[in-house]
């Protein structure tokens, strides 16, 4: 495996490696979702190019770049198991050299709600180093994971309207066996936050459920999910006051979710949806301690009417 730090490095190994060329960028402390994408590349591709670079420009003020988990070595040792050929793993100045002047930006409802309300700007510095990285590389296939759908719905969107030669090719969000969706970002959680971290996907789950009965609305589906995140736990309420009334300890309340969303939106443009539809999605982000976590799932196939009842005025999402 060839390890390049320069662009004019990468050009010049990618020249002797035959095509067609897939491509899996990645901000490193590698876990088995990313392995999933260099899978799917090699299954697609004569040879697989990586990269890991924790992008500064995707952070806002407050953010964790600084404590962002970073471990070159493990992640070199990951990629050539996993059949990488050359891997990009360049220092910021290499990005954004002295002068770097140049922004990147796709405006709308895709890129001002729910992530990029959430986190101002964030969505203009991963178009800006995923164009980059993309004009480095070249590509004939470039694969992301589903978990963070928001975003690869606008590298579809950029990737479309400027022409792209290349196919950006989705993979299923790789899970642990408790459902929660893997992230570098886990490794921030406490062993009392990881214990309730699936709850996440528990309520992703009932939220698709709810989707499934007859004449369901978003509403019913984000409901569905909300109470799961939102609702205390009655049982561990009143087994607390059993406790109380006995004078022994109570037992610990276990962390809670801050809800920053739910709502059910179009897939490819991440408006607010007013009837489920053949692109409805469900998605949440919630705040446990420190950690911010995100996630989604495509709700049921129904038999939907042909008309496009997507609205951003009607279906508020929660919470309102």
């Amino acid at each position: 495996m060839i390890v390049a730090r320069t662009v004019a490095e990468l050009r010049a190994a990618l020249r002797s490696l035959p095509r067609p060329l897939g491509f899996v960028p990645t901000m490193g402390a590698l876990h088995t979702g990313h392995l999933s994408l260099l899978a799917a590349a090699r299954e697609r591709c004569a040879s697989v190019a990586a990269s890991v670079f924790v992008n500064p420009a995707q952070f806002g003020e407050g953010e964790d770049y600084d404590a962002y988990p970073r471990d070159e070595g493990r992640d070199l040792e990951l990629l050539a198991r996993a059949g990488a050929d050359v891997v990009f793993v360049p220092a910021p100045h290499e990005m954004y050299p002295d002068g770097f002047a140049t922004t990147v930006s796709v405006r709308g409802p895709l890129t001002e709600s729910w992530e990029g309300a959430s986190r101002p700007g964030h969505f203009d510095g991963v178009a800006l180093v995923v164009l980059k990285l993309l004009n480095a590389v070249g590509p004939d296939i470039v694969c992301f994971g589903q978990k963070d759908a928001q975003q690869l719905a606008v590298i579809r969107r950029f990737a479309h309207d400027l022409a792209l030669p290349l196919e950006i090719a989705s993979v299923p969000t790789v899970r642990e066996p408790d459902g929660l969706a893997m992230s570098s970002r886990n490794a921030y959680l406490t062993p009392a936050e990881r214990a309730v971290a699936p709850d996440l996907y528990r309520a992703l789950m009932a939220g698709a459920s709810a989707a499934g009965a007859d004449g369901a609305s978003p509403k019913n589906v984000i409901a569905a999910a909300a109470m799961l995140l939102a609702a205390p736990d009655a049982a561990l309420k009143d087994d607390d006051d059993a406790r109380r009334e006995l004078a022994e300890p109570a037992r610990p309340t276990p962390p809670r979710f801050e809800i920053d969303y739910v709502a059910v939106v179009d897939a490819t443009t991440f408006a607010l949806e007013t009837a489920l539809g053949p692109r409805s999605l469900l998605v949440a982000a919630v705040r446990l301690g420190r950690t911010r976590l995100i996630d989604n799932t495509a709700l049921p196939q129904r038999a939907y009417p042909a008309t496009d009842a997507t609205s951003r005025k009607e279906s508020p999402g929660w919470p309102q």
